[in-house]
């Protein structure tokens, strides 16, 4: 299983320098970490500044998941391979797991491009104070934001086109997922709601790391971070296989 996932995701890391469509929101993200700045520096809060470059990086990565797990499925059906693929040996949801992986962990790339362009605009800097929860949480989100897209993937595979989900779902999860403002700011019912999507909890951790105090129960977050992932990759595999077996039985893989 694990030389099929890591073969999926060098097989999508050179698909992307044929096809770098898929990392479209690292074209757009300069121009989101400048909207978010110039709020804040016109709010009078330019010591917010650090928050809104990683709350924009934030945005692109959960915005490319999105895209990345609707997309794979609707290119293979597009191509007509989707048969075939499902028709080997190799489990799909793992094949599908290493190539959203491998495109998530470059999406991450773009907290160096907001970082950069936060400076470069502003002449604001990110200064980190703890570097290695930092580095720590970042790595747990990109875990959990692979086994989150898991369960999307598998819903997408229903619909005879993802982009109107795609759209729709993202900028609802920006707000619950506490990238634009902390999720304390929230209405008292969506708190709650907000707490189940691993993102609250990793933006909340990010934003602590950039402060000189140590952050409150680090352990416990990240764990809570990576158990609410993990859950969306169980959850995700399991409806992933129903919904292809689902599709297998009345002979609409190539459509919903």
């Amino acid at each position: 299983m694990i030389s099929l996932f890591l073969s999926s995701a060098r097989f999508q890391l050179s698909v992307l320098r044929r096809t770098p469509d898929y990392l479209l929101s690292l074209v757009t993200i300069p121009l989101l970490a400048i909207a978010m700045l110039a709020i804040m520096r016109q709010a009078g809060r330019a010591d917010l500044a650090p928050y809104a470059i990683i709350g924009s990086a934030m945005m692109t990565v959960w915005a490319t998941a999105l895209f990345v797990s609707g997309e794979l499925i609707d290119i293979e059906r597009w191509g007509g391979t989707l048969e075939g693929v499902l028709a080997a040996p190799a489990p799909y949801p793992v094949l599908l797991l290493g190539r959203i992986a491998a495109i998530t962990v470059v999406s991450f790339g773009g907290l160096a491009e907001s970082s950069v362009v936060g400076w470069a605009v502003f002449g604001s800097v990110v200064t980190v104070a703890h570097p290695v929860l930092f580095v720590l949480t970042l790595v747990c989100t990109a875990a959990a934001m692979v086994g989150t897209a898991s369960i999307m993937a598998a819903l997408f595979a229903l619909a005879r086109s993802a982009r109107i989900f795609q759209n729709s779902m993202s900028y609802p999860f920006y707000i619950l997922g506490g990238t634009i403002v902390p999720i304390s700011f929230l209405p008292d019912w969506a708190q709650p709601v907000a707490r189940v999507f691993f993102l609250s909890w990793s933006s909340d951790l990010l934003r602590d790391c950039l402060r000189p105090e140590a952050p409150h129960q680090p352990v416990l977050r990240l764990a809570i971070v990576l158990g609410l992932g993990g859950a969306g990759l169980v959850a995700g595999t399991a409806l992933m296989k129903a919904i292809l077996n689902r599709l297998r039985r009345n002979g609409t893989v190539g459509y919903a």
